[in-house]
């Protein structure tokens, strides 16, 4: 009995499952058994449970939402790398056509086996998840010197421009609706302004990409790239106001006119939120040198704290996000590390193109599975609007803009604006959050989708060849030196001296009173080390470590195919055997080697405490001496020559009887890696 007793209470603390009741009560034999495997669920426990013990259980609802996420990221990233596995697709082909395709084919597999797709694309789920990073990837690798010179045209194309489509859409498609023969009488002004909202949204992931190939001039890229990034926050804000307006039973003037009010208020609001975050940002930064690892986190948790502060307000979040990615953008990558700005842009570049994959994606697969609405005279006239609107607003707000540019659009430019406004992720995400109150929101949805395909796919897929035989202006983007900058530098302080003069101002002025400012003000505020650093310096730093890269990355520039130091004094010994050295070459060899040579890397890293990062800066410096010597010989072809062992390197040592001094100049041996030291020099 007392055995029986003992054995259950040994079972009950071993933990057979948390959810199973062990009894104390004896039976003739053993004890009652618990199930190895239980579930844990609301319903584990049951009498039928005890009497029937399972030894694995499957619980697929507890996983069902993560599980289905996973699979669908998962199914998407396998797409991306499968188009790209065979590059010229992409050349050709852009990738939210692929992307669409192949949703089309899942979408085709889930409506033959009757299955419905996830509703993962709610109100909520785009505004707050899947929207935020997309507008973080786009402003924080949108070329920040460009935008500020040309803010001007982008904010005009950006605002009025989009005012311009919603408008016109809007009050065209109205008209239509007049028409009897098409039977949408019952659509109003109001639910015609909502969808001409949608409609305004501009996809640049397509565009640019083809921009980049091309190499297209740097104006008309950079306009295209701003205009689309705020037109995505003038298009929300205009989607709130018109979906207000269109929830009112009665139109009242009053509040129509507070709306209109409010449509700059809103933007205004997010702008102020924006700076202060990322000011905040900044200047969080600047005492993060001793937790370099919690960095990336600190700028990921403000960027998006402003986007949730402005919704909380009611405010314009997209304008927030990017005003706080622009802002901090500068002050921060001088604070962090190179490490945590490397993480930075791959974790940002990595959620962004993650969110606009998914909704290309589901956007494919939603045009097959969900159920339809169709109107051709309303879809085909909606196109037809909606290509007519963005022509003619572009051809008209490039006459007025024109006067004002140094450098104006010319018909080229004009048709690439205009050819390159397709309609993409924003878009279908919108109409597909429109509320259900709206009658006729199913074929909001056909309409928008066959939009989409259109512009993606016939608009996406001939900008090419059409901008390739339009001549259209290029420049090399590519082509960056020293001496670009020093002359950029140079005509920017002149322009501005003579325009101070003159007493006229444009940017470049605004531009250098900022700079002052920012160097006087600013910068001792929300940087570490407040000692300001020439752009000349910043673009070496740049160009040091591409050409670093570079030469890491190709066969000619590897480390482990190029001949160390020590193999070369060998070689040279093995030549000359009966070398002396005067005593001053020795004595300066001394000097040098003291004051180049580095103790020897440690084979595990120390750590002060297990928050600490591995310090690698002598490994680091070694790196760059070792990568000075391997560029220094790369030049003069010392690695490459046919006859390499007849050609003589410049790693030798000195002629007999020269001093070091005479015979080279001091700045050869600055930057020697690792040295093999003969014997009677290391005493």
């Amino acid at each position: 009995m007392k055995q029986d007793v003992f054995l259950c209470i040994c079972f009950a603390s071993v933990g057979y499952g948390e959810n199973v009741d062990v009894t104390t009560k004896a039976t003739a034999g053993f004890p009652s058994k618990s199930p190895l495997w239980s579930s844990n669920d609301d319903t584990a426990g049951t009498e039928a449970d005890k009497t029937n013990p399972e030894l694995f259980t499957l619980n697929y609802a507890r996983i069902k939402i993560p599980f289905e996420i996973t699979l669908w990221v998962l199914l998407a990233s396998f797409a991306k790398i499968g188009f790209n596995v065979y590059h010229k697709i992409t050349v050709w082909v852009p990738e939210s056509c692929l992307l669409i395709s192949l949703g089309f084919v899942v979408g085709g597999v889930m409506h033959a086996v009757r299955k419905e797709p996830p509703a993962v694309i709610s109100s909520n789920v785009f505004f707050l998840y899947m929207l935020p990073p997309i507008i973080l990837e786009s402003g924080y690798f949108m070329p920040t010197r460009p935008f500020f010179e040309n803010v001007g045209t982008v904010m005009w194309f950006a605002v009025v421009g989009t005012l311009w489509n919603t408008m016109g859409i809007g009050i065209s498609l109205f008209a239509i609706c007049q028409i009897e023969e098409f039977g949408v009488q019952d659509i109003n002004l109001q639910e015609n302004l909502l969808f001409a909202a949608i409609l305004s949204a501009v996809e640049p992931v397509a565009v640019l990409s083809v921009f980049e190939d091309i190499s297209i001039n740097e104006q008309l890229y950079i306009v295209m790239f701003g205009e689309c990034l705020f037109n995505d926050a003038v298009t929300v804000v205009l989607y709130n106001l018109f979906n207000h307006v269109a929830a009112m039973e009665v139109d009242e003037p009053a509040v129509i006119f507070m709306d209109i009010g409010g449509f700059f208020v809103v933007g205004l609001g997010g702008i102020f939120f924006g700076l202060l975050f990322g000011f905040l940002t900044a200047f969080t930064t600047r005492f993060t040198g001793k937790v370099r690892e919690i960095e990336p986190l600190v700028i990921f948790m403000f960027s998006y704290m402003s986007y949730l502060i402005a919704e909380l307000f009611a405010l314009s979040s997209i304008m927030a996000i990017l005003i706080c990615t622009l802002s901090m953008k500068y002050y921060v990558e001088e604070n962090v590390s190179q490490r945590s700005c490397t993480t930075i842009r791959h974790v940002i570049k990595m959620v962004g193109s993650v969110s606009e994959t998914l909704i290309f994606f589901f956007l494919g697969v939603v045009s097959i599975t969900t159920e339809h609405e169709w109107n051709w005279g309303y879809i085909l006239f909606t196109l037809f609007f909606t290509l007519f609107w963005r022509f003619l607003g572009i051809l008209v707000l490039t006459q007025i803009i024109n006067p004002f540019r140094k450098i104006p659009f010319n018909f080229q430019d004009q048709f690439g604006l205009a050819y390159g406004g397709l309609r993409g992720a924003l878009s279908f995400a919108l109409a597909f959050t429109l509320p259900n109150s709206i009658p006729h929101r199913k074929l909001f949805i056909t309409d928008t989708i066959a939009v989409i395909i259109f512009t993606v796919f016939i608009q996406g897929i001939t900008i090419r060849p059409l901008l390739k035989l339009m001549n259209i202006r290029k420049t090399n983007r590519n082509l960056e030196t020293i001496n670009d900058e020093i002359h950029k530098r140079l005509m920017e302080h002149t322009v501005a001296g003579i325009e101070d003069l003159c007493g006229q101002w444009s940017h470049y002025r605004w531009k250098d009173m900022f700079m002052k400012f920012n160097n006087r003000f600013i910068r001792k505020i929300l940087i570490r080390d407040n000692r300001p650093e020439s752009s000349i310096v910043s673009l070496y730093k740049k160009l040091e470590l591409r050409n670093a890269l570079e030469i890491l990355d190709t066969m000619s520039g590897d480390i482990s195919a190029a001949p160390s130091l020590m193999s070369l004094y060998e070689e040279r010994k093995n030549a000359s055997k009966h070398k002396k050295f005067l005593p001053s070459d020795v004595e300066n060899m001394h000097e040098l080697l003291s004051k180049n040579m580095y103790k020897i890397r440690q084979r595990t890293v120390s750590y002060t405490n297990r928050h600490s990062l591995p310090n690698e800066n002598i490994a680091k410096e070694i790196l760059m001496r070792r990568h000075t010597t391997i560029r220094s010989s790369l030049r003069s072809g010392s690695f490459h020559a046919t006859n390499s062992a007849n050609t003589s390197h410049k790693f030798s040592s000195l002629p007999v009887g020269q001093s070091l001094n005479s015979g080279f100049p001091p700045g050869r041996f600055r930057h020697t890696g690792y040295i093999h030291v003969p014997p009677a020099l290391a005493t």
